[in-house]
């Protein structure tokens, strides 16, 4: 089944986002290559694609796990979590109906 991972990120994220990114995004990869991510993207804290300083307001990923156990898991692993990134994450199931 889809879930949905919604991370709000906490005041200030950039640097903290900008150093485990490398990780987050091997991650990601991962599962694009199992062939189970459908779409991953951060949101701009401003109106644009290129924030700059402004950086990020939080992350959306959207993705196949066996249940929702495995997709809370996932999340709780993920980088921006451990670098502190992430005020908060919410998992639900998601179904993709376009």
């Amino acid at each position: 089944m889809l879930y949905s991972i919604v991370g709000q990120d906490v005041a200030n994220s950039l640097e903290n986002r900008l150093a485990a990114r490398p990780a987050h995004l091997e991650r990601l990869q991962a599962l694009r290559d199992q062939g189970r991510l459908v779409l991953a993207g951060p949101n701009p804290a401003i109106d644009s694609n290129d924030p700059g300083e402004a950086g990020f307001s939080g992350s959306v990923v959207v993705a196949e796990f066996a249940s929702l156990e495995e997709a809370k898991a996932w999340a709780d692993a993920d980088p921006y979590v451990a670098a502190g990134v992430y005020a908060s994450v919410e998992i639900k199931p998601f179904k993709q109906v376009f």
